[in-house]
């Protein structure tokens, strides 16, 4: 439901935005690489809910994290490639870092690395340690604002939820029931520059 609002938020801004010459998910070439961030703020509300069911969550390096008591924990994830077009809905966006997720109670552990933002699915992915298989994690949601400054493309989310797969895997692996489909962590700003 939230990518069909954003479809309609991007339908009505494409009308304004300037045509630049990102025509596509083209390759990027190694020339220039692609730039950018995806941050992260995950709410106090989110926090506080986490601790008293033990469970802790740590950005793991190159993600840079960031505490205020009054708007949470903010984890900036550098842009390391992807060749997408936001407003197009399709491609995808690769960040740097990862994220440790810990049970205290039961002392059950799992660490994501490769994160990914599928465009085309609106989700962001992200593979397990010890495996291969990317595992839908956290979901745009809300009010999504989607932009495009010369080359460079934006969103912004009100909103970013658990994914039912993620909330599966999790609860699974953590031995929990913490973790539940469309519950939401905090809201997502993402840059993307495209290599050329």
């Amino acid at each position: 439901m939230a990518r069909s609002r954003a479809r309609l938020a991007a339908a009505g801004a494409a009308v304004v935005l300037t045509v630049t010459g990102l025509s596509g998910a083209a390759a990027a070439d190694a020339a220039t690489p692609s730039t950018g961030s995806a941050v992260i703020t995950n709410d106090a509300t989110f926090l506080a809910q986490a601790a008293l069911k033990g469970i802790l969550v740590v950005p793991l390096q190159p993600a840079a994290p960031a505490y205020d008591s009054t708007t949470g924990l903010t984890t900036t994830f550098p842009v390391t490639g992807g060749a997408a077009n936001i407003p197009q809905f399709y491609g995808d966006v690769n960040l740097g870092g990862g994220l440790l997720f810990v049970n205290l109670a039961n002392g059950k552990s799992v660490t994501f690395k490769q994160l990914d933002f599928h465009v085309d699915t609106w989700q962001i992915n992200a593979v397990p340690v010890g495996g291969t298989t990317s595992v839908a994690l956290l979901d745009p949601a809300g009010d999504n604002v989607i932009g495009r400054t010369g080359t460079t493309q934006n969103l912004s989310a009100s909103s970013l939820q658990v994914d039912a797969a993620g909330a599966q895997y999790l609860d699974a692996k953590l031995g929990t029931s913490f973790f539940t489909e469309g519950q939401s962590v905090g809201s997502l700003a993402l840059t993307f520059t495209q290599g050329s």
